[in-house]
Order: structure tokens, then C-alpha cells, then sequence
């Protein structure tokens, strides 16, 4: 009787020469600050509150239309106001949903949008305090309080500025790790 009997043959292993020229790729973890974390939000909310509280402040200021350079920062602060907030309720959609906003279109587009916002809230909040100086300093017509409304205006556009440069540089650092 011819029975067959088993044989056991060795089995190589592939090489793994391709896993190791080519490790799988790691999702960076969801740093504070970036959209759709709270970090994110809490950002986007300072941007929206200083922005705004400079244009309250600007505008309560009877003669700012005279000064290009104060109509310069009331327009900045308004884009600067809508720019964060659109962004901020962006952030609570994801919050809500559980969602990362790691799409590379929209990252390009907060990336844009922050560094062109930032630009020109920096750019009006240093205008407005070349400006404030001139008027208060060099020229002596401080009248009233007048210049505390000028300085107080100038100093939330400085404060709202130093809350979008967080979101800008994540922004872009997120896009470029890409």
C-alpha cells in the first residue's frame, strides 16, 4: 500500500525591502491651534473678538474718516471680523461632527485667507500707530481722551494680529507637510 506522507517544506519570508524603503505613512496628530480643534476655535474666536473690539473702538472715535490710515483699519477689522468668524463656525461644524478639516483645497484656502488677512491687519494696525504717534507725539494734538480711543483701536488690531499668526503658521505647516 502506497501511502503518501506529509511533507513540511520551509516558506521564506518575503523580503522586506520594499516596507522598509517605503515606511506607511503617519498622520500627524491634530496639533491645538489647527482648524477643527478646539485650539482652532479658541483662536479663531480671540482673532473675532480683538478684530471687532478695534472696530468698536475705531469707530466710536467721531473724526476716524479723516485719516486714511484709521479707515484703513476699520476696513481691515471688518474683513478681519468676517474672515475669522466664517472660519470659527467652520471650526464648530467640525467640533460637532467629529471631523478633521485635513482636505489640502481647504487648507490651501485657510492658509491663503490667514496670511492675507494678517498681512493687512498688521499692515493697518502699523499705520494706525505711525499715525497715533504723529498726532500725539510729534504734533501735540492730543484733545481729550481722543488718543487713549487711538491707542486702544491700534493695540486690539496689534492683539488680533498676534492671534492669527498661530493659525496662519499651523495653517501653512499643515499644508506643507502634505
Amino acid at each position: 500500500m502506497s501511502v503518501s506522507r506529509p511533507a513540511v517544506h520551509p516558506v521564506e519570508a518575503p523580503p522586506l525591502t520594499d516596507a522598509a524603503e517605503n515606511p506607511p505613512r503617519v498622520r500627524m496628530k491634530d496639533i491645538q491651534g489647527m482648524p477643527g480643534t478646539p485650539g482652532g476655535l479658541a483662536l479663531r474666536l480671540a482673532q473675532f473678538v480683538f478684530a471687532v473690539t478695534a472696530l468698536g473702538v475705531m469707530v466710536s472715535y467721531a473724526n476716524f474718516t479723516s485719516f486714511t490710515a484709521f479707515s484703513y483699519l476699520v476696513a481691515a477689522a471688518v474683513i478681519q471680523s468676517l474672515w475669522s468668524i466664517s472660519l470659527a463656525f467652520i471650526d464648530i461644524y467640525a467640533l460637532l461632527v467629529k471631523r478633521s478639516v485635513r482636505n489640502p483645497r481647504a487648507l490651501s484656502l485657510f492658509t491663503i485667507g490667514d496670511g492675507i488677512t494678517s498681512t493687512l491687519m498688521f499692515a493697518a494696525a502699523c499705520a494706525s500707530a505711525g499715525i497715533t504717534v504723529l498726532i500725539g507725539n510729534d504734533l501735540d494734538a492730543c484733545l481729550g481722551r481722543h488718543c487713549a480711543t487711538l491707542e486702544t483701536a491700534t493695540a486690539m488690531a496689534f492683539v488680533s494680529w498676534f492671534a492669527v499668526c498661530p493659525s496662519f503658521l499651523l495653517n501653512f505647516w499643515s499644508l506643507a507637510s502634505r
